[in-house]
């Protein structure tokens, strides 16, 4: 296990800060994301000057250096608000920035991270495609060699922050599966590299604010300094640890949002009354209390243990799976009974537990849905058990 390149305390004060401004200058404004389906500037400033854009990236390239363990401490915080918050800087610090933080050259690293970090570039994760989403086997835009020089040709769907986005981490197959690997090859398109075109911002139930676009990808020409890592085959390995790492943050990302929703039930079961009495002396609403509580506290024990287990190397497959597909589910299960216990006024906008049921039912759809989820752990344990069986 790696030494943590913040201390405790450092973290502690860095936690505060952010519990800080998601409860005082976020929170407040969450009606104001949603009408006008951006994030303020003056808060995506502010999320800037405090690091957030970087804060998974190593600090030798500008970011406070969070390892995952205190990764999903800052996003169950982060989880309390407009998930558009998280959205703005998730890709810089999760799947697009982990790609280059752990396969790029130096070369890469020195030309990109810094800027990541600050803010000052935002980094999409361009993956998803018609026909290969949670799977990225399927996946059908395509890298020919030109000389040195690479064409990328092809279709992304559903890109997070594609319409702001400064540079594009683009998976290609660059060959046929075989052997020796799935033939899948990352590379570094900046987005104003011709023949990238960026579509219209896909209108979504929720997560107003959250910006995802498709991206295509027409004869574009990127130099063999652009391939991530230099290798072909580094692709499909480098989708596979980003995607697994950024599902233990989802994870925690849930569990924040299922305290607000629990937050708020109490609060409404505490003050509306029905006949003169506290709906939360009625001991049906108490039940309903009592499961969204124990989902809460089963699903941060868990994010906890499986971001430790992801550290010490113990297990960087199965658990996230797990933990994504618990956490993802409880959090849509917590935000029914919300919107159950504050009856008809649950129904209405305005009202922050209306937003979270229908902001939450996309965590179980990306970065792999909860069916895909179950295929990782089942076919793991099944595999793990064969191999042991063999010895």
């Amino acid at each position: 296990m790696t030494t943590a390149e913040v201390s405790d305390d450092d973290f502690q004060e860095i936690l505060a800060q952010t519990r800080h401004f998601v409860r005082s200058a976020v929170v407040p404004r969450e009606q104001e994301i949603l009408r006008e389906d951006r994030v303020p500037d003056d808060l995506r400033e502010q999320a800037k000057d405090m690091g957030l854009f970087g804060y998974a990236i190593p600090q030798e390239w500008g970011g406070l250096g969070l390892d995952l363990a205190q990764d999903v401490e800052l996003a169950m915080e982060l989880g309390y608000t407009s998930l558009a918050l998280r959205s703005m800087f998730g890709t810089n610090n999760g799947i697009a920035g982990q790609v280059l933080v752990g396969y790029g050259t130096d070369e890469q690293k020195s030309t990109w991270l810094e800027g990541i970090a600050s803010g000052d570039v935002v980094a999409s994760f361009a993956l998803t495609e018609p026909g290969a989403g949670s799977n990225p086997s399927g996946l059908r835009t395509k890298a020919t060699l030109d000389g040195s020089d690479w064409i990328i040709n092809g279709q992304k769907q559903y890109i997070t922050n594609a319409p702001t986005a400064d540079l594009f981490v683009t998976f290609a197959r660059s060959r046929p599966a075989d052997d020796n690997g799935a033939g899948i090859a990352v590379f570094l398109v900046p987005a104003d590299t011709p023949g990238v075109q960026v579509g219209t911002k896909d209108k979504k139930m929720g997560q107003e604010g959250a910006w995802t676009a498709d991206v295509n990808f027409t004869d574009v020409r990127v130099p063999a300094a652009a391939l991530v890592g230099g290798s072909e085959d580094i692709g499909y390995r480098a989708a596979m640890t980003s995607l697994a790492r950024g599902r233990v943050h989802i994870a925690a990302l849930a569990v924040g949002t299922a305290q607000r929703a629990l937050d708020e039930s109490v609060a409404h079961a505490a003050t509306a009354t029905q006949g003169g009495t506290p709906i939360g002396g009625f001991q049906l609403v108490q039940a309903m209390l009592a499961e969204q509580q124990t989902g809460v506290l089963a699903g941060r024990a868990m994010v906890r243990d499986t971001a430790r287990q992801w550290l010490t190397g113990q297990d960087r497959r199965i658990a996230p799976s797990a933990a994504k597909l618990f956490c993802t589910e409880m959090v849509g299960k917590v935000a029914d009974l919300a919107v159950q216990i504050h009856g008809g006024s649950g129904y209405m906008r305005g009202v922050p537990v209306e937003r979270i049921y229908r902001d939450v039912r996309l965590l179980r759809l990306y970065e792999g849905t909860s069916e895909i989820q179950k295929l990782i752990i089942g076919g793991g344990l099944v595999k793990a058990a064969s191999k042991a069986a063999k010895r």
